[in-house]
């Protein structure tokens, strides 16, 4: 059995330091002819948990916010957040800019690695293929392999889905290659990708059956629970419009994959309650407990505070410069977001609710839009300053780097401003990343049970959310009763997608699954906070005896209130070189990069592109 042991431990360096800290000393690290064949690291267990570590940091997904060449385009291009406006890369992918190319949205950058994650998946799919067929062989015990075999299966899954709901069909290698060498044959159909990912996630749900981690030294690792979620997400896509669509006659529609993607969600969301996966009591304390504190989580990747730290920028990204922060234009919701949010009774916000004031848009909403948004004058204690509020009219004084609002879901109210930080890995709070929580496998599962005709469950479902979320029963049954039927709940899951997993990475991946993007309407803008006179500027800021600003006793929840200081209607914040949408039916499937095409002579480009003959939907 031949094993390129020099690229075995090529890949070992270059990916396991950023979750390992501690080196290890086994003797077959250090042979000194690395072109020589060894077979002891797939008999040696802590070996393969060195390996392992260094898969995971490669592959499981990272907040999506942190900032990374290759996949911001797919987390911040959306109509939720106000960077897609100002950001290049996302204007390509949002066709903001009229008639563009994707070639340069990298996800597949090369075939050989790169310095990022993401520039090359062949390289993180070859130590999972590397594991797949060689631990078998070694001479550790049965249940041991297992272990790490059900893990390695997993992982290889997350790889090929994340290829194929970009790319719609990728080259599929499955068998131990020098990725410095790599080998692509063609590219195989999209029907092709998917069995593959769920015959590996059928593999790691066997493999994991009965394994159970110490929550301090296991947290992060998947789990039987946390691959049947994968699976279920996995066949919803496979049945949803991106690769289902209903009105192409070149492809027809099938409908036994949604009852399949329904026996999966079903299977999920009952494994992850038997392993003790339930919401959270508060939605906003989801992103600020870990480990056996939060039910909510399925699938994550772990972060830390303290030894060994590994921050994110999110913390610092989030807060206002008066509390430590760099504010970002991603955390900037957009006013299609803001009026996506319905109010406390679950009704529409708009000019027939009587509930709803647009000058007071925030008053009388979902609970969620406080527990996300913070907008002028509303209630932030950061860094434990009771009674705190925040000011985002141009020109606050105290503030500088003012956005029109700011995200609180990702922020730690308790942390002091000296302990943001500044970048990347130091400050913030150190939170894991739930990449999987089981508020989205049950939504997954509402949505397969309405494609299916179960109008009910998927009811049953949203109404545990929306109750969590602390929606009120009212007249209409949390909302519910406005859907009467599959087409009405198909469009109020979604807006309970946007609204529950607002920030979270998930809206633009929505809108391409269910091939919705290229509906949206109008620029990506959002609200400008003004003071209606410099006059009344100073008199907001004047001080007390006791150095307090008037305005921190304004009520502002009170419309004369509002409207005596601050201009209204609001004026709109839009970026002046932002376009209308204009995303094309094709963007659905991205290009493959020009930098990846190079690579063989056997790849095909996606259709709708130049010279493309690919096309993503054949099966």
């Amino acid at each position: 059995m031949k094993r390129h042991f020099t690229y075995i431990i090529a890949l070992l360096v270059a990916s396991s330091t950023a979750l390992m800290t501690q080196s290890c000393k086994d003797d077959f690290f250090e042979l000194v002819d690395h072109g020589g064949l060894d077979a002891r690291i797939w008999d040696n267990e802590g070996a393969i948990e060195y390996y392992l570590a260094g898969t995971y940091s490669m592959i499981m997904p990272t907040h999506p916010h942190e900032v990374t060449t290759n996949d911001m385009q797919m987390h911040y291009a959306s109509d939720e957040n106000y960077f897609s406006g100002t950001n290049a890369a996302s204007k390509k992918v949002l066709g903001l800019s009229g008639e563009i190319t994707l070639n340069d949205a990298k996800y597949i950058a090369t075939k050989y690695q790169g310095t990022n994650i993401g520039d090359n998946r062949y390289f993180d799919i070859a130590r999972c293929n590397n594991a797949i067929a060689y631990i078998p062989a070694g001479t550790l015990p049965p249940e041991v392999k297992k272990k790490f075999l059900g893990q390695f299966y997993a992982l290889r899954a997350i790889v090929y889905f994340e290829l194929t709901r970009l790319y719609g069909g990728v080259p599929l290698v499955l068998d131990p290659q020098n990725p410095d060498k790599l080998e692509l044959s063609g590219r195989v159909s999209a029907k092709a990708c998917f069995t593959q990912i769920v015959s590996d996630l059928d593999a790691a749900m066997t493999n994991l059956d009965g394994v159970t981690w110490d929550d301090g030294t296991g947290r992060g690792k998947m789990t039987k629970a946390a691959a049947a979620a994968l699976k279920a997400k996995a066949l919803l896509y496979w049945a949803s419009p991106q690769f289902n669509p209903t009105d192409n006659a070149a492809h027809p529609y099938e409908a036994q994959r949604w009852q399949t993607a329904f026996q999966a969600s079903k299977e999920a969301y009952e494994l992850c309650q038997a392993a003790g996966r339930a919401l959270m009591p508060n939605y906003n304390e989801i992103f600020l407990r870990e480990g056996i504190a939060n039910t909510e989580a399925v699938l994550l990747r772990s972060y830390s505070a303290t030894s060994p730290k590994r921050y994110t920028i999110v913390e610092r990204a989030s807060r206002p410069a008066s509390e430590g922060g760099a504010p970002a234009d991603y955390y900037v919701p957009t006013t299609l977001l803001l009026k996506a949010y319905r109010m406390k009774d679950g009704t529409p916000a708009n000019g027939d609710n009587l509930l709803y004031d647009d000058a007071l848009f925030w008053k009388n909403r979902d609970p969620r839009f406080k527990n996300t948004i913070v907008y002028n004058g509303a209630d932030w204690p950061l860094s434990g300053k009771t009674g705190r509020k925040q000011w985002n009219y141009t020109n606050a004084d105290g503030e500088s780097s003012i956005k029109s609002f700011y995200c609180k879901k990702f922020v730690n109210p308790s942390l002091s401003s000296a302990s943001v930080g500044i970048f990347n890995d130091i400050g913030g709070n150190g939170m894991d990343w739930i990449e999987i929580r089981f508020a989205e496998v049950m939504m997954n599962y509402a949505e397969s049970a309405n494609e299916t005709g179960d109008l009910a469950l998927a009811k049953e479902l949203v109404r545990s959310i929306r109750q969590r979320a602390g929606i009120e029963q009212g007249k209409y049954d949390y909302g519910l009763s406005l859907a009467a039927n599959k087409e009405q709940m198909r469009d109020l899951l979604m807006n309970e997608r946007q609204i529950e997993f607002a920030f979270e990475g998930k809206r633009y991946h929505d809108l391409r699954r269910t091939r919705r993007m290229h509906t949206l309407e109008g620029t990506i803008q959002t609200y400008l906070f003004e003071t209606k006179s410099d006059a009344l500027k100073k008199i907001l800021e004047a001080k007390n005896a006791a150095g307090i600003m008037n305005r921190e006793r304004l009520d502002m929840n009170n419309r004369d209130t509002v409207l005596n200081y601050f201009k209204y209607p609001y004026n709109l914040r839009a970026e002046s070189a932002n376009g209308a949408f204009a995303f094309r039916d094709y963007y659905y499937f991205y290009p493959l990069p020009n930098t990846f095409m190079s690579s063989s002579p056997l790849l095909e480009q996606t259709i709708g592109y130049e010279g493309g003959t690919f096309d993503p939907l054949n099966n």
